[in-house]
């Protein structure tokens, strides 16, 4: 299996833990009284189902995100100088105004 592959495998797996904790832990300490709504109702188990699933996704995709920008590659020499490009100073430039008003523009005409 390509290590691509094997490495997502492994993300969304250790996701999906992460979300079986959260929703364990969102019913354990009765956030928003899910715990109350959940055992009270004979769908209860799929609303658990459904938002294990859903934050799975989510936990699943940050996971994923997460392994991804920490892999590094070290072939290129870094440091994030940049003595090689041109630095570009601003510089003010004057701008003529007219202050005269629209009467006295016409007056010198």
């Amino acid at each position: 299996m390509p290590k691509l592959i094997s490495l997502y495998i492994r993300q969304v797996a250790i996701g999906f833990a992460i979300s079986a904790a959260f929703v364990a832990m969102l019913l354990y300490f009765n956030v928003a009284n899910l715990w109350h709504l959940v055992s009270g109702s004979s769908e209860g188990i799929l609303a658990v189902i459904v938002m294990w699933v859903l934050n799975g996704i989510v936990f699943a995709g940050v996971q994923f995100g997460i392994a991804i920008m920490r892999m590094k590659d070290d072939s290129q020499p870094g440091g994030g100088k940049r003595s090689a490009l041109p630095v570009m100073l601003a510089e003010p430039v004057p701008v003529k105004i007219d202050r005269r008003t629209p009467q006295q523009r016409q007056i010198r005409r």
